[in-house]
């Protein structure tokens, strides 16, 4: 069976690994090329030991990624991933897009439909002409979008855990669109790969930490724009992310004012949405665990109601590196393929 040729750039990097780690066992698609900035000329191997011993990968280099290669690198490969910081990540993968390459993107450049929103939170966009062209990559939410598309922003982590818990909720109207809360806590691995002092051992080991509150989150306008789009109407969250004292994993707790909901209404809601793919929701009196997805492209959904303060409680569990990035990439990847969207993807968490 032939194998689409796939190119990572930025594949140094946590989310870059993560990609690497799923696309060698894909099984309609190659590992052919990967570029990383600070790490060119070095051995894959080397830059990521989790991939020492894996047939056809010893003698793999990271390369470095210049602009006039794109030509050259667009008659070898069929799909390039840029898991790059923002605005640099745009302006690569339009390089790659326009030379006639299938783009997937991991950073947040192309998952703001709204040019002047993304200005207001990141910036100039350097390509915003192709701000139209993006599907966004939620497949739970956009697969019907997603089939045939050419450029795909991967949601971001914390999006990802929001929309999942909300979404169902807000589609059957079963709680109010303002008032909403979402309280998310990640493992130190959303940070990045580069050694920060938030990130050192010592200082998240043994603690928790909110940050970015009040709404000054970049991530807080998509979780609105996806939301909205749910609704029906504009609508404003409040928005927490937390540190929390683990690697990998997020876990999202969202309140809502309910409308006559039930506990079980919200699941069959859920369950509504959710028939088929990657997320499952628990039953009654069972919550969400971050171990119970450790390193599977998989999500976990639970719902409370509170009769006492009319709320409902959403609850969602993801791993932010898969689910939350990598592994949704390639699930959008194979929707928009027309192939089963779990092909190649880890499905079993790690447990314990």
């Amino acid at each position: 069976m032939e194998k689409l040729q796939v190119g990572v750039v930025g594949a140094a990097g946590y989310t870059g690994a993560e990609l690497a780690r799923i696309l060698v066992s894909h099984p309609k698609l190659n590992l052919a090329w990967l570029s990383g900035h600070s790490t060119a000329g070095q051995r894959l191997v080397d830059v990521l030991p989790s991939l020492i011993g894996v047939p056809g990968l010893r003698d793999t280099q990271l390369e470095a990624f210049e602009d006039d290669r794109v030509p050259a690198l667009a008659e070898r490969l069929d799909v390039v991933f840029t898991a790059l910081p923002h605005a640099t990540s745009a302006r690569v993968g339009a390089a790659f897009l326009r030379a006639g390459v299938q783009v997937v993107d991991l950073s947040a450049d192309y998952r703001l439909s709204d040019p002047a929103v993304y200005e207001e939170w990141y910036g100039a966009h350097p390509e915003k002409d192709l701000l139209r062209e993006a599907r966004y990559g939620l497949v739970e939410w956009h697969r019907e979008e997603l089939f045939g598309a050419r450029l795909i922003a991967a949601p971001g982590c914390y999006p990802t855990s929001a929309i999942l818990a909300l979404g169902p909720l807000l589609r059957a109207g079963l709680i109010e669109p303002d008032g909403i809360i979402i309280d998310s806590k990640s493992g130190v691995s959303g940070a990045g790969r580069k050694p920060l002092p938030s990130t050192h051992l010592p200082e998240c080991s043994e603690g928790m930490r909110p940050y970015k509150v009040a709404g000054t989150h970049r991530h807080t306008p998509e979780i609105e724009q996806e939301l909205s789009r749910i609704a029906g109407l504009p609508l404003r969250v409040l928005f927490t992310p937390q540190l929390a004292p683990m690697t990998r994993g997020i876990l999202t707790c969202a309140y809502g004012r309910a409308k006559g909901a039930t506990a079980e209404g919200c699941r069959e809601a859920a369950r509504e949405v959710y028939k088929s793919g990657l997320v499952s929701v628990l039953p009654d009196k069972m919550l969400p665990d971050t171990l119970w997805v450790r390193g599977s492209a998989r999500g976990l959904v639970a719902y409370e109601v509170d009769e006492r303060t009319n709320t409902v409680l959403a609850f969602c569990a993801i791993d932010n590196l898969a689910k939350g990035a990598s592994a949704q990439a390639v699930q959008a990847l194979n929707v928009s393929r027309g192939w089963p969207e779990e092909l190649g993807l880890p499905l079993a968490a790690q447990f314990p």
